[in-house]
């Protein structure tokens, strides 16, 4: 039983270190700052025709027709033909009945991540076993905002579907498997909610 626990700890640590290292460290910033003028420009204009392209795009993602509603199998992300969304999504599948996850509060999430456009996995706590969860702590920081921003509200026993645009996610830079400028879909399970 001790093993068991300790191997679930140091699983439970390795995940939060890899979230943790994609987090922003304040180096955007200063890199920001010290760019060229001509440079901050073009990173305008790319902006600007970036939000009018959103202004004509939808601001839903597709439904979350085709993921499971067993919170005791493994979901699948469907691939998306729909253009990514400008903002974060997020859909319920199942809306859980339990304690709510509010800011402060550390839950134990079951989730998988795969890209928007293909439904490829790049992660999942699934594949490491399905008890495996996944700590965070709401408003701490320490995953992507767009990850953060998607427990707030969720309750347990709830599966709800999550489309991270980029600016939400890893950003420009990408991490590990993640090319910059990814959309990211994924599925959450809100198993538990401690204060």
């Amino acid at each position: 039983m001790i093993r068991r626990t300790a191997a679930r700890a140091v699983l439970a640590a390795a995940v939060t270190v890899s979230l943790v290292a994609c987090g922003d460290d304040g180096r955007q910033d200063e890199a920001a700052r010290s760019a060229p003028e001509t440079s901050t420009t073009e990173e305008s204009t790319t902006t600007e025709a970036s939000a009018a392209a959103c202004e004509t795009r939808p601001s839903t993602a597709e439904p979350a027709a085709g993921i499971s509603t067993d919170l005791g199998v493994a979901p699948e992300v469907p691939p998306s033909d729909a253009p990514p969304p400008c903002g974060l999504v997020v859909s319920d599948i199942v809306v859980g009945t339990g304690a709510e996850a509010t800011e402060g509060s550390t839950v134990a999430l079951k989730y998988v991540g795969a890209f928007y456009e293909t439904g490829e996995e790049f992660d999942s706590s699934w594949s490491r076993g399905s008890d495996e969860t996944l700590p965070v702590t709401v408003g701490e920081g320490r995953v992507i905002p767009g990850f953060e921003q998607a427990i707030a509200g969720m309750k347990v026993g709830g599966r709800r579907l999550v489309t991270i645009p980029s600016d939400l996610g890893y950003g420009e830079r990408g991490q590990g498997p993640i090319p910059g400028g990814a959309t990211l879909t994924f599925v959450l399970d809100l198993v538990e909610v401690s204060p």
